[in-house]
């Protein structure tokens, strides 16, 4: 398996239904866009994507399969969901690892013990709060990101949250990952001072409609 190294640029490839880059083959060449310019590994959902992925570039990939509740736990909700994301070539394994419950009834804990086991992959635990941060490292999970930092209580900032990634960085004993509304080279210095281990960017890289809106707007 592929380790995430210290220092990493994550690119996050990604594009929902509504996106015209809504493809495995848009997502290969994304990613070898990225790699070309630097990545050190890639985000992916879907092991259609994540195996199309996996042909094109030898980078750690970071799996998840959405196939939760999209206002509840969405991010490889099961250890099932996670199944077919290592069978198509993922290194690791991204999960929701909020408090919130799981749709399956089982604890973060059983979950992560089943991928460890049956699976042999690290798991990075999405978080929101610092509280669900040292609960997924005390369940098991070998890195732990912000992805989820202002999107479980309808409060969404607009920059990253680097206030958590300072908390988690201090308090934990494992890498942590910074992940959400990173934009800038700014964003990137800012999180790697407050202890980020690697940084993960989605939008700001990979989906033009979103660069296109925001720029739009400002003319």
């Amino acid at each position: 398996m592929r380790a995430l190294a210290q220092g990493t640029l994550v690119v996050s490839c990604q594009a929902g239904p509504g996106n015209p880059l809504h493809s495995p083959t848009s997502m290969a060449l994304m990613a070898k866009a990225a790699a070309a310019g630097g990545a050190g590994a890639i985000r992916a959902n879907g092991p259609d994507d994540i195996a199309a992925i996996r042909a094109v570039t030898d980078l750690p990939i970071i799996g998840i399969h959405k196939l939760g509740d999209p206002a509840g736990v969405f991010i490889t909700p099961t250890y099932e969901s996670a199944i077919a994301v290592v069978a198509a070539g993922a290194d690791l394994v991204a999960l929701d690892a909020t408090l919130r419950p799981r749709p399956d009834g089982q604890s973060l804990g059983a979950q992560i013990t089943r991928i460890h086991d049956e699976l042999g992959v690290p798991v990075l635990a999405d978080v929101d709060t610092l509280d669900a941060g040292l609960a997924a490292r005390d369940a098991g999970a070998d890195l732990v990101a912000t992805t989820l930092s202002g999107y479980t209580n309808g409060r969404t900032p607009t920059g990253p949250d680097v206030e958590l990634v300072r908390q988690l960085a201090t308090k934990l004993d494992c890498p942590v990952v910074a992940e959400g509304r990173i934009r800038t080279p700014e964003d990137v210095r800012d999180v790697r001072a407050a202890g980020a281990y690697a940084v993960v960017v989605g939008h700001a890289i990979t989906n033009p409609m979103d660069i296109t809106a925001r720029l739009a707007a400002a003319i």
